[in-house]
């Protein structure tokens, strides 16, 4: 993984985070964008997104080919449920390979779940998403959203040459809407997306971050 930057490398956590304040809001609430419910948590936490990130989120959908829309599968996730999540793989990652030191451990498990202390999720400007038609159908896009490296063989990865050439279109109009709209992409992950946070900051240069760890209001799902 020598030609990427995971979320384990130190460079991402010595980022200075500016809190700006800005609320977290409810994409059940935006007119115009679909949410996946496979994510979806007991208080709603995953259809919540910074106010700019929506915005900007918008903004790329609008630049997506005519008949494509996005599936927002997850967006804030809480900081006690992200560090279940980076547990729970990096044990899996023990069992397979007891050989393996603590360092290497963190590093192979960031290329798929973030460490707790750096994660976009937790800061409210990060989105997983895929794509789909007007009427909801899900396009093919390689893998499916949230799979693991081992499972997909690698083709988890952005840049991955082992997807079909419809998979392949898909994920190049993700990338040009997005990328125009300021998003940054974890390249482990085809579906990863954020703004605003640590990762985003160091990739772009920005001078800080824009959103640390937040909290969500609490509203069923």
């Amino acid at each position: 993984m020598t030609d990427i930057i995971t979320l384990s490398d130190s460079r991402v956590a010595e980022v200075t985070v500016q809190e700006c304040g800005e609320p977290l809001v409810d994409l059940r609430d935006t007119p115009g964008l679909r949410l996946d419910r496979r994510q979806a948590d007991a208080d709603g936490s995953y259809a919540h997104l910074r106010l700019s990130v929506l915005r900007r989120l918008l903004r790329a959908q609008s630049l997506l080919p005519a008949g494509i829309r996005f599936l927002v599968v997850e967006g804030y996730r809480p900081p006690g449920l992200q560090r279940r999540y980076f547990e729970e793989y990096a044990a899996t990652l023990r069992a397979a390979r007891p050989d393996a030191g603590p360092a290497l451990i963190r590093e192979l498990a960031s290329a798929y779940i973030s460490p707790p202390e750096v994660a976009p999720h937790v800061s409210g400007g990060a989105v997983d998403l895929t794509l789909c038609t007007a009427d909801g159908t899900e396009l093919p896009l390689g893998t499916e959203v949230n799979a693991t490296p081992e499972e997909s063989a690698g083709a988890c990865r952005t840049g991955a040459a082992n997807i079909g050439a419809r998979a392949r279109a898909h994920r190049v109009s993700m990338d040009r809407a997005l990328t125009a709209a300021g998003f940054v992409n974890y390249p482990t992950e085809w579906w990863h997306w954020s703004y605003g946070d640590r990762y985003w900051a160091l990739l772009t240069g920005a001078p800080a971050a824009r959103y640390g760890p937040t909290t969500a209001p609490a509203r069923p799902a």
